[in-house]
């Protein structure tokens, strides 16, 4: 860039600064939060509920323990439910978040056969837009081909509701597909790995499928599916107000098609602060590993967190990933479901030194919080999750794009409740604050 024109943007910074004390004064509520760190309340909703603290009738927030509920069902209850010899739990759980209950064994087969029709992506859409001009992020891959479905759809503008529910359940038919094949497109054409392309097997189930395209050789163990199909049930949904399903219904109540209220979802999770923390948490607690050794001390470790504090480690923001949430405070639901998960592959792949890391981690973070900043501050879902798909041999590209295949239905049951009992395009209002001249 010109660096007159740098020079007139850095002064335009202080011409046009907004005070912080403007906020408070107008009672504007940055990044739609509450004083006390809770989110504004932008609408009602049926399908989920996410629960970490409580208020007394004085109106004082108190931290607790958290809780995830899916149609009135807390997730523990939800995960013992759905549990079978088959991996299909998270098909059962969006049953669940799309028509509000469990489906019966013949409910459950006809949701399935709908499923697996939508699976196989449209003639020549492989080859025209995933392998033809890969892309280095697979969350961007995937904004794009959502909007090529649109041109594969002949009623895409159609938002009634029906449409939009058979649409969106043939975007989360087709996820696993776009999302893999991206990958194996960027690692060969970007990474210079071998193209591996197998074709969608329509007997397995949404978790079995995405292991059966990744793998070379296809193969994956029964408790590897049923690990990946939990990690999918737990990032189904997290209620409204979570930034991508925001995004979604933003963009979906000015009367848009879906793929282009998906492919705004998507370039929200995209985001460290969103559905890319993942990565971010994987990456420090590489580094820190690197650093400190699995058999660090606790003094080892509070000495990296001083410096992950001050800005002098990893990336040098001042943040410890994978820790603290907008509405959990004393504890992730699913981040405690995950850490169970987690000792039983670890154990399976010989991998239960860097388990013990992370929990000792664990346990040094939320003591350094309590004692240096008198706040409780908890482990969050990424935090377990990168370790999980690591020893699930899931390569950091594809951390992001699952959320995607598991938020999809999520995302897809709100926007139809919208439709159904709101149907307004969401305006707020923003207050002006600068000058103003006469005519």
């Amino acid at each position: 860039m010109d660096k007159q024109l740098i020079e007139i943007f850095e002064k335009s910074t202080v011409d046009n600064n907004i005070p912080n004390d403007l906020y408070t004064q107008y009672n504007v509520k940055k990044g739609l939060r509450n004083e006390d760190g809770t989110g504004v309340l932008i609408g009602l909703t049926r399908i989920a509920d996410v629960v970490g603290y409580k208020r007394l009738d004085n109106g004082t927030k108190v931290d607790t323990e958290g809780e995830l509920f899916y149609r009135g069902m807390e997730l523990d209850t939800l995960l013992k439910k759905v549990k079978s010899d088959k991996i299909d739990g998270y098909e059962k759980t969006c049953f669940l978040i799309l028509f509000g209950y469990l489906p019966n064994e013949e409910e459950l087969t006809t949701f399935k056969e709908e499923l697996h029709s939508l699976y196989e992506l449209p003639k020549d859409f492989l080859t025209t837009n995933i392998l033809k001009k890969p892309s280095p992020s697979i969350m961007n891959e995937l904004q794009k081909n959502l909007l090529n479905l649109y041109n594969e759809d002949e009623n895409a503008d159609d938002t009634s509701v029906l449409n939009t529910l058979q649409q969106g359940l043939s975007i989360i038919a087709k996820i696993p597909e776009m999302m893999v094949y991206s990958y194996q497109a960027k690692a060969h054409f970007i990474d210079n790995k071998t193209l591996t392309i197998h074709q969608v097997n329509k007997d397995y189930g949404i978790a079995e499928n995405i292991l059966h395209l990744l793998r070379t050789d296809s193969k994956f163990t029964k408790e590897e599916a049923r690990i990946l199909d939990l990690l999918l049930i737990m990032h189904a949904d997290h209620g409204s107000g979570n930034n991508s399903t925001f995004a979604n219904l933003v963009v979906a109540s000015t009367a848009t098609d879906i793929y282009s209220a998906f492919s705004a979802s998507v370039g929200s999770l995209k985001g460290p602060r969103h559905g890319g923390a993942n990565i971010t948490c994987k990456q420090m607690m590489d580094t820190i590993i690197n650093e400190i050794g699995l058999q660090a001390t606790s003094e080892d470790i509070q000495g990296i967190l001083q410096r992950l504090v001050d800005k002098d480690f990893f990336d040098k923001k001042g943040l410890i990933y994978g820790f603290g949430h907008a509405v959990y405070t004393l504890s992730d639901p699913r981040c405690v479901l995950l850490k169970d998960q987690a000792r039983v592959i670890a154990e399976a792949c010989g991998e239960s030194n860097r388990l013990s890391f992370y929990e000792k981690f664990e346990a040094e973070v939320v003591q350094y919080f309590k004692t240096a900043k008198g706040k409780n501050i908890c482990a969050n879902v990424d935090f377990y999750s990168g370790l999980i798909y690591d020893m699930l041999q899931i390569p950091e590209d594809l951390y992001s794009p699952l959320f995607v295949a598991s938020r999809s239905v999520g995302w897809l049951a709100h926007n139809i409740e919208e439709k159904l009992y709101c149907n307004r395009i969401i305006r707020p209002a923003g207050y002006y604050v600068g000058e103003k001249e006469g005519r």
